[in-house]
């Protein structure tokens, strides 16, 4: 059943749905960070700007090669250190990503889950997500399935099944060139 449920997500997302699937510590909406469309679907259902970017989550560094091309070797330690888990780093994309993804920003948000549940989906889709909290700008996090129905109600495409991990805060995001801490997890 699980398999049926990733691939019918995996479908979903290529055809530019919008999907919740739990993270570390909340749920998150997914979609295919390519995909214009999808990317200011899912913007709009939180009514977040396009200006402040958005985090890619991926399930292995690996998924990450076409963007960390040229970084140094210290910085890829010091991020394959913290992964997988909770620490979301800001690397300088150099025009790599488009802008529905990194808003106003030279750098884009990523990182490598330590969730099985959303390390099997962009396993099964094959690259990174977009990850971000399910809820409208302003409001808690959704911590419950029932929080994703009265956020989005059948706005949402699909819900992938499983439970959140053991964080009660979303990731901490550091700046990769200065290790500053931007949120605190």
């Amino acid at each position: 059943m699980q398999t049926l449920r990733m691939s019918q997500a995996v479908r979903i997302l290529a055809a530019g749905g919008v999907v919740a699937c739990p993270t570390e510590a909340v749920w998150g909406l997914s979609c295919d960070p390519a995909n214009e469309a999808a990317v200011l679907r899912l913007l709009a259902m939180k009514r977040r700007p396009v200006e402040k970017g958005l985090i890619l989550v991926g399930a292995s560094m690996s998924q990450f090669d076409w963007l960390f091309e040229g970084l140094e070797t210290a910085a890829l330690s010091k991020m394959e250190l913290s992964w997988p888990g909770a620490t979301t780093w800001l690397v300088p994309h150099h025009g790599r990503v488009p802008a529905w993804v990194c808003g106003e920003f030279a750098s884009v948000a990523v990182r490598v889950s330590a969730h099985p549940t959303v390390r099997a989906l962009c396993t099964a889709f094959g690259g990174p997500l977009i990850s971000t909290s399910a809820n409208a700008a302003g409001a808690q996090p959704a911590r419950e399935q029932f929080q994703l129905w009265r956020y989005f109600g059948d706005e949402l495409d699909d819900v992938v099944p499983g439970r959140l991990g053991g964080n009660l805060r979303p990731s901490t995001i550091r700046d990769l060139a200065t290790d500053a801490i931007i949120r605190q997890g």
